[in-house]
C-alpha cells in the first residue's frame, strides 16, 4: 500500500522535474519578480467583523478584537496588521465560528468521513491528490453512496496531482452521477481555457452541506494512514543525508475543521474555482444555507490564484511577520523562500522577535529540500532558529505569530505556492486557538533536531553542490 503510494508521489515529482526542464529557457532569460503589494501602512477605516446575521457595528467589532488582544501577549499585531490584511485580502473577518485543529491523516479522515456520511444536501471536494489506494477507495465508495442517496457530489481534482490515479477511478465516480472536474488538464486537447501547464490546484477543501468545511495540507492518500507521533507505528528509518523518503515513514500534516459563517467564504472560493475552470453548471442545491453561530472563533478565509497580481496568502503572511513583536513560529513542508520572505524573517529576528522554523529532514522533493537548505547559513547568522523534524515526512503548513495570529492551509513557503498554484488558508485570531497551535508546535519542536551555524558550516561538499544546483531551479519548483 505504502510502496504504491510512494511510487505515485515519485511520478508526480518526476513530472515536476520535467516541467522545470521544459521551462529552462524562460528561467534563464527572466529575472525573479517581486511578488508583494505595497505594504505601506496607511490610515483607513477600522476593521469590521461579520457574524451570522451580517456585518457587526464598528463598536461590536472593536470590542471583540479588543477582547482577543487582551487575552494574548503584549502585541500590536491586531492594530498594526489587521486593517492592512483586510485591505489586501478583501474577504471578511468573521466571528461565531468553531475551529477544530486536526493533526495527521487518521484524525482528519475520521472527521471528514463522519461529515460525508452525515451529508444531506451536497458535498464539494477540491483536492490536489486523490489516490486509487485503500484510503482513496474508501472515500470514493462513501461519495458514490451519498450520490446514490440524492446528495450532490462535486469534485475538483488537479490533473498533475492525480496523474498516477487511473482514469477508470474517476470514470466510476462520474458514472454514479458525481460531477468530476479535472483542473487544468495536462492534455492541451482537453483544456477548457488557455493551456497553462505550470498552474496547478494545490488546495485541499471539503465542504459538506454548506455547514462544515475541512482544509489544510492533507491529500487523500494512504501515505497518511499512520500517526506521526505514535511510537512503534513504523520501522526505524534509515539515515539518509539526501532527505529521501521511504515507505515506512509516517506523514506529519495538519488540517482544520470549521463551522460557522466562515464556511460560506470557503464555499464561494470553491464555486469560483469551478466556474473559472468552465465546469458544467453546478446542479441546484442549498450551497449557502443561513449562517449559524457555532463558536467564538474569529476566522478569515483566504484563497490565492495565479490570476491575481500577487498571492493574497503570501501578502498577509508577510504583513503579519512584519508586525510581529514577540514570536514567529513557522512549520512548513517546502521551503524555498524569495528575497522578501528572507528579509522579513531576518528583520524580525534582528529586532528581537523569537523566529523559529521547523522544516523537513525527509522529503518527497529533493530539489526543494536542497534549495531551502541553501539559505540556512544566512538565516542562522541573522538569529533565526532552524529545526528539522526527524522520523517523518513533514507536510504541515502552519504559522503562529505573537501567539494570537495563526494560519493553517495548503500554502508552502516556496515560489510555486506564491506564483503558480491555487492555494487556500484560514487565518484564526486569538490566544485560545493560538495556545493549541503553540502546543502542537512545541510537540513538533521536541521531535526535531536543531541546526546550529557551526554544525551547518561543516556539512559535506556534495550537499553544498546540491544546494547550488537546486537554487538555480527554485523559481519553477
Amino acid at each position: 500500500m505504502f510502496t504504491s503510494a510512494l511510487r505515485s508521489i515519485r511520478l508526480r515529482s518526476w513530472l515536476r522535474s520535467w516541467l522545470v526542464v521544459c521551462l529552462f529557457g524562460l528561467a534563464a532569460c527572466s529575472s525573479l519578480p517581486k511578488i508583494m503589494p505595497d505594504l505601506a501602512r496607511r490610515p483607513g477605516p477600522p476593521v469590521q467583523l461579520e457574524g451570522a446575521r451580517g456585518p457587526l457595528s464598528a463598536a461590536q467589532s472593536k470590542a471583540i478584537l479588543g477582547r482577543l488582544e487582551s487575552r494574548g501577549q503584549d502585541t500590536g499585531i491586531f492594530e498594526r496588521h489587521l486593517a492592512l490584511e483586510e485591505a489586501i485580502v478583501g474577504s471578511p473577518l468573521t466571528t461565531g465560528n468553531q475551529v477544530v485543529l486536526l493533526q495527521d491523516g487518521p484524525a482528519t479522515y475520521r472527521a471528514m468521513y463522519a461529515a460525508i456520511m452525515a451529508a444531506k444536501d451536497h458535498i464539494n471536494l477540491e483536492t490536489y491528490i486523490l489516490d486509487d489506494d485503500e484510503v482513496g477507495q474508501r472515500f470514493a465508495q462513501a461519495l458514490i453512496a451519498k450520490q446514490r442517496q440524492g446528495v450532490q457530489v462535486n469534485l475538483i481534482r488537479d490533473s498533475v496531482g492525480t496523474l498516477g490515479t487511473p482514469t477508470a477511478f474517476f470514470q466510476k465516480l462520474a458514472d454514479s452521477g458525481i460531477e468530476v472536474l479535472e483542473f487544468n488538464p495536462i492534455n492541451p486537447l482537453e483544456t477548457r481555457k488557455e493551456w497553462a501547464l505550470n498552474r496547478r490546484d494545490h488546495r485541499k477543501l471539503l465542504i459538506v452541506d454548506g455547514d462544515t468545511a475541512f482544509l489544510g495540507g492533507i491529500n487523500i492518500s494512504s501515505v497518511y494512514s499512520g500517526g506521526s507521533f505514535r511510537s512503534g507505528s513504523r520501522r526505524k528509518p534509515v539515515n539518509d543525508p539526501n532527505g529521501e523518503p521511504d515507505a515506512s515513514l509516517a506523514w506529519r500534516d495538519t488540517d482544520l475543521q470549521l463551522q460557522g459563517p466562515v464556511v460560506a467564504e470557503f464555499q464561494k472560493l470553491f464555486i469560483a474555482a469551478w466556474e473559472s475552470q468552465k465546469g458544467a453548471p453546478l446542479k441546484a442545491r442549498n450551497y449557502f444555507p443561513p449562517a449559524q453561530n457555532a463558536g467564538r472563533q474569529v476566522v478569515r478565509a483566504i484563497g490565492s490564484s495565479p490570476e491575481e497580481p500577487y498571492s493574497l496568502i503570501y501578502a498577509t503572511l508577510l504583513s503579519a511577520i512584519a508586525s510581529a513583536e514577540t514570536s514567529v513560529h513557522l512549520t512548513n513542508a517546502y521551503f524555498a523562500p524569495d528575497p522578501q520572505l528572507l528579509d522579513a524573517l531576518e528583520a524580525a529576528a534582528r529586532r528581537g522577535v523569537d523566529v523559529r522554523l521547523i522544516l523537513p529532514s525527509k522529503t518527497d522533493s529533493w530539489l526543494i529540500f536542497h534549495a531551502g537548505r541553501n539559505y540556512y547559513e544566512r538565516l542562522l547568522r541573522a538569529g533565526v532558529k532552524l529545526y528539522e523534524r526527524r522520523g517523518v515526512i513533514l507536510h504541515s503548513k502552519t504559522a503562529l505569530i505573537d501567539g494570537v495570529w495563526a494560519t493553517v492551509g495548503s500554502t508552502n513557503l516556496d515560489w510555486r505556492s506564491f506564483l503558480h498554484n491555487h492555494e487556500l488558508n484560514a487565518v484564526v485570531l486569538g490566544a485560545e486557538f493560538g495556545k493549541q497551535v503553540q502546543t502542537m508546535f512545541a510537540k513538533d519542536l521536541a521531535a526535531s533536531d536543531p541546526i546550529t551555524l557551526e554544525k551547518w558550516q561543516q556539512r559535506a561538499l556534495n550537499l553544498r553542490l546540491k544546494e547550488w544546483f537546486a537554487r538555480v531551479w527554485e523559481y519553477w519548483l
